[in-house]
């Protein structure tokens, strides 16, 4: 074993919690991708009306269709990686890079400017007016999911593949990943976007 993988098990094992933010922010990027890219082999028909990663137990069906967004496909990915890289990343309403931390919108305009250049506006109903429409069996990584936690177009993440989304959700929590169909999600769940 390498002296830097005893490191960050050592850390691990010792319950000191000791591993550095940008360890685990790497490893958290690459155990996305790999899930995101497991789950591209995985696609499934489209069931009309279903929420991504429905009952059928279906990955991204669709995935690549629907309407072209000002980002290309390529991209949207990478922003997907990006997102899944700042989990765990703290929560701080108005914060909008990883040293101060992120609201939900402050994620996803630093995303899209650090991977695409793009200047999104700053709010969700702003950023709701922005993407493409897209219909949920043509949902694809990068996308943006809505959802109405307290009045329409109220909370954002990024769609990162199979069922899943990353988002700043709250105050004392951190930038985290949830399924768009979990308990409190599902019924909240607005639309995706397309940038």
């Amino acid at each position: 074993m390498k002296n830097s993988e005893r490191t960050l098990f050592d850390a691990e094992a010792s319950g000191s919690g000791e591993v550095d933010r940008t360890t685990r922010r790497a490893l958290l990027g690459l155990v996305g991708a790999a899930s995101v890219l497991s789950a591209c082999s995985t696609m499934t028909s489209p069931v009309p009306g279903a929420l991504p990663g429905g009952p059928d137990g279906g990955a991204d069906a669709g995935l690549g269709a629907g309407p072209e967004g000002r980002v290309p496909e390529g991209l949207a990915r990478e922003a997907s990686f990006l997102a899944l890289s700042l989990v765990d990343t703290p929560y701080r309403y108005g914060g909008n890079t990883p040293d101060s931390g992120f609201d939900c919108s402050g994620l996803i305009v630093y995303v899209y400017r650090e991977v695409a250049g793009l200047a999104l506006p700053r709010t969700v109903s702003q950023l709701a007016r922005v993407g493409t429409p897209v219909a949920l069996g043509a949902v694809r990584s990068g996308d943006l999911v809505l959802f109405d936690t307290r009045g329409r177009f109220s909370h954002a993440g990024i769609y990162v593949g199979d069922g899943r989304f990353v988002h700043a959700p709250s105050t004392g929590g951190t930038v985290r990943l949830d399924g768009v169909r979990a308990r409190y999600w599902r019924p909240r769940f607005s639309g995706v976007r397309r940038v």
